[in-house]
């Protein structure tokens, strides 16, 4: 396997001569100089490569992958048989899949390519229909494309790119089984991609079972945050909450803000707090259906709601720009997922604001998030419901330092 580090190979777009169509594409969205993980991976990919890429989100990986996809097809134009797929792209959740096939449509603008993205929520006749010609790209998450392996929809006798996106995602929300499922069904001979933020042991392993004496790229690593966001805690009992997000929210400069929150029942109770206020506000969970969830996040993109409140699960998906605050109502368990959830905002070079709500009992686990991402965040103390952590350590200190003590007499008296 060879290692590609922070070396970057590639400088700009034009260099790597790819069609004219591709390169107009990239020029209309703005991108002049490619990311470390499209600089380190383009090259390779055009040549054919297997690839390992550990980047975290946002960091540019559908380029990567896409572009070479389709520069590598448009060149090449194949007769699909029915159901059959010429590259498929698995990934975890339906808003990563959505946003994936909306760029490979916008890179492949006149090339007469086809895509088409099927996940589960929806209907499933016209995700046969597209099927049926065969398709150049198939951007899937693994239950719903599974089902139609199994129902005979889907082949891959003529499949020559496989990707799989978000691995430790997948690992993370219990796909492995599935994404094995699908694996099992893939031809041997084929170019495999696979993209992860971090390498736990069971992707790792999954790698070397899945790539072919692979290039491997290592960028933007899972413990580093977007240097475009400052980041801020603010310190408070968890009664305030409700009361601080008020104070916040009169505020104008909180112009487009994306909340996160620990579960699906609290992002709802937040949502009609929020609404209450008569705050356009709206949320995207694993409850809500495809469609609520396309609308909400279409009408937080399109400036018709100001407030967007979210899970983890939606942490990773979404690509929107312009939000100006991401609020941590909750702090994350993992904390890997602060650094996604604070990643929605100072996307693209532009600045962003993240600001977390840390109440006594999460003490623990802002050191740890602080710990992983190697930073102190700064307490602010400028919000009318600041509480001094310290005193609350320090008391929790000399009471441990009491009990200790009260056993090591009662430990004393007994002998």
């Amino acid at each position: 396997m060879l290692l590609i580090g922070a070396m970057t190979i590639l400088k700009d777009f034009n260099s790597l001569k790819l069609l004219p169509s591709i390169l107009e594409q990239v020029e209309k969205k703005g991108y002049t100089t490619p990311t470390p993980i499209q600089a380190q991976s383009i090259p390779h990919l055009l040549k054919g490569r297997d690839l390992l890429g550990i980047a975290k989100t946002g960091s540019g990986k559908t380029a990567a992958f896409s572009i070479p996809i389709l520069d590598r097809f448009g060149r090449k134009n194949v007769v699909l048989k029915p159901n059959q797929v010429r590259s498929l792209i698995l990934t975890p959740t339906r808003e990563l899949a959505t946003q994936i096939e909306k760029n490979i449509t916008t890179y492949g603008e006149g090339l007469e390519l086809s895509s088409k993205v099927v996940f589960g929520g929806v209907g499933r006749q016209p995700q046969i229909k597209a099927l049926e010609g065969g398709l150049d790209v198939l951007v899937a998450t693994p239950g719903r494309l599974l089902d139609l392996i199994n129902c005979g929809h889907v082949g891959f006798e003529q499949l020559e790119v496989f990707v799989l996106d978000e691995a430790d995602m997948m690992l993370d929300m219990g796909f492995l089984k599935d994404v094995k499922s699908v694996i099992s069904f893939l031809p041997i001979k084929n170019q495999t991609l696979l993209f992860s933020a971090t390498m736990p042991p069971a992707i790792e392993k999954l790698s070397k079972e899945l790539l072919i004496n692979p290039i491997k790229v290592k960028v933007d690593l899972e413990t580093s945050t977007v240097d475009t966001v400052i980041q801020k805690v603010y310190a408070l009992e968890k009664k305030n909450k409700n009361e601080l997000l008020e104070t916040m929210l009169a505020d104008s400069a909180y112009s487009s803000v994306l909340i996160f929150c620990k579960t699906k029942l609290g992002g709802d109770i937040i949502v009609q707090h929020i609404e209450n206020m008569s705050v356009s506000c709206a949320a995207i969970h694993s409850n809500k259906s495809q469609r609520e969830r396309d609308e909400a996040l279409n009408s937080f993109r399109e400036g018709e709601v100001r407030v967007l409140v979210a899970t983890d699960v939606a942490a990773r998906g979404i690509d929107i720009k312009n939000v100006s605050h991401v609020i941590n109502y909750n702090l994350p368990e993992d904390p890997t997922n602060y650094i996604h959830r604070i990643g929605r905002t100072g996307r693209a070079g532009q600045s962003g604001v993240a600001i977390s709500f840390c109440v006594p009992s999460e003490i623990a686990r802002l050191g740890t998030i602080e710990k992983l991402i190697d930073q102190k965040i700064e307490i602010d103390a400028d919000q009318p419901f600041h509480v001094d952590f310290s005193s609350i350590t320090s008391a929790s200190k000399k009471k441990k330092n009491a009990k200790g003590m009260k056993a090591k007499k009662a430990k004393g008296r007994r002998f």
